[in-house]
């Protein structure tokens, strides 16, 4: 599945104030079968957003019809855990591109970035910041510029880091193969210049 670009997303977003999400709540493991990225997005959050016999919860976030957008807003310590990539994928498959925390698990934010949702790291204060304006109008705007590497929620403005090799590989649709596909040109020159 190729990977969308990401140069600037406008959205309203999606709460989930919860700390220390793992991988296991994002996409429990039972559902690990399929090694394509597809239809997993169904399975997100499934033992969280339903109930043993498969009703919707009608407290969770995702069931709620006032949160909707491509943004998910997470409590600190966002996909702690076993190091699988289909948590990533789910999201990725449910519609997310960004997601926001005051920290995430560094196997975590690897498999995001490499599948093209991008995890943004601001504080805690600026997490704070988002949930309350969430809670006071669900459909806010949250404006995401990679480009700038900047949050913009209002007038509110947060500057977020990122690996620069991520964020090229996320402005140009590129997961770490297209990159090296990319280098074609330059990899045969340097071997010609080394057969000399």
């Amino acid at each position: 599945m190729p990977i969308e670009k990401f140069t600037r997303l406008v959205s309203s977003a999606v709460p989930l104030p919860a700390e220390n999400v793992d991988t296991d709540q994002i996409l429990p493991a039972r559902f690990l079968k399929a090694v394509t990225r597809e239809g997993f997005g169904e399975y997100l959050f499934r033992d969280l957003r339903f109930d043993s016999a498969g009703n919707p919860l009608p407290d969770f976030p995702l069931n709620r019809p006032e949160y909707a957008g491509r943004i998910l807003v997470a409590g600190r310590n966002f996909g702690s855990g076993s190091s699988r990539e289909h948590a990533a994928w789910a999201l990725v498959d449910y519609g997310f591109r960004a997601v926001i925390s005051s920290f995430f698990a560094d196997i975590f934010r690897n498999n995001a970035l490499n599948n093209g949702l991008l995890p943004v790291q601001v504080s805690e204060q600026y997490l704070n910041v988002i949930f309350l304006a969430i809670d006071r109008d669900p459909k806010v705007r949250i404006t995401i510029d990679l480009e700038k590497q900047k949050v913009m929620l209002g007038e509110d403005i947060y500057w977020f880091e990122i690996n620069p090799f991520r964020k090229q590989c996320l402005l140009n649709g590129w997961d770490d193969v297209d990159y090296l596909l990319g280098l074609q040109n330059e990899i045969r020159k340097y071997e010609e210049n080394s057969n000399t």
